[in-house]
């Protein structure tokens, strides 16, 4: 089992921004879901985890050993999958790990052959291990970034906005992927896809302007909510109004007319009728508490 305890982490950059702000966390094997908007501070605290920067304060420990103080600790059993990733042109996938494996310090080209077959079976990409990575699909892209993260058998992956840009076959073919791989591993997932969270995690954290939201299960998160989210099918001109009136958390289009969500304990009254809450709302609701 693989623990990684991360104990008041700040960091502020020179312009001033806050990015992280006394962030603690605990995470075990399986999926673990960070959530947050654009510049919430969620590629900052990954950053940090991987050891490629310094936070102010703080501590991160792995299986015991304080990464913060030893980066190398935590990089040689990390695996990392980038939102973006450069590929060489003309390079086929084969050819491309076996140049990773070796820069990751798998020396037995034995070795390095076996692994690089096995996870292109287990990433779907065999049938086209000797075409270049430059011609292949978005998905199959994504599986190779999953090929090469899982080099060396690390104890850790993290995993930055995985499905950005995927069709939704191939995003449920990625998480079923992920799915498989977390059950021996700690795997961070990093997105602003709620649903990948609620399908994929069994812990979660939401960020927000470098600080911790909320950290926990997403269906304690839900049940807490229970009674307490009302929604009602409005016209647009009629928003501003209802924003000085209500708890406003979230806002979608339904052929034309929007429907909102709004936070309350009691019955509002005015036309709204009690929801079901999912994890969306647990997300808005914790984005709106902090405004």
């Amino acid at each position: 089992m693989n623990t990684l305890k991360i104990d008041k982490l700040t960091k502020t950059y020179a312009n001033g921004v806050k990015a992280m702000q006394n962030i603690s966390l605990e995470i075990g094997n399986g999926i673990f879901g960070l959530l947050g908007p654009n510049g919430a501070g969620k590629s900052t605290l990954m950053r940090t985890i991987a050891g490629l920067q310094q936070p102010d304060s703080g501590q991160i420990i792995f299986n015991g050993a304080d990464v913060v103080a030893e980066p190398v600790l935590i990089k040689q059993h990390l695996g990392y999958l980038p939102q973006d990733f450069g590929v060489y042109p003309k390079v086929s996938a084969y050819d491309l790990l076996e140049h990773l494996a070796v820069l990751k310090g798998i020396t037995s080209a034995k070795e390095r052959k076996e692994q690089i077959l096995a996870l292109l079976e287990k990433t779907n990409l065999y049938a086209h291990r000797n075409k270049a990575v430059s011609s292949y699909s978005g998905g199959m892209r994504q599986r190779f970034g999953v090929a090469q993260a899982l080099l060396g058998n690390p104890h850790i992956i993290i995993v930055d906005e995985p499905t950005a840009g995927l069709d939704p076959e191939e995003r449920n073919r990625f998480n079923n992927l992920l799915s498989e791989i977390g059950e021996q591993v700690i795997i961070i997932l990093s997105t602003h896809l709620v649903e990948d969270v609620h399908n994929l995690c069994t812990q979660m954290a939401i960020i927000n302007k470098g600080s911790l939201l909320a950290y926990g299960e997403p269906d304690t998160f839900i049940n807490q909510l229970e009674g307490r989210i009302w929604s009602q099918t409005i016209d647009r001109a009629d928003l501003p109004t209802f924003r000085e009136q209500y708890q406003v958390i979230s806002v979608q289009l339904h052929a034309g007319r929007q429907s909102i969500h709004v936070y309350a304990e009691n019955e509002p009254g005015n036309g709204f009728a009690l929801r079901q809450p999912d994890l969306e709302d647990v997300y808005f609701a914790q984005l709106y508490h902090t405004k």
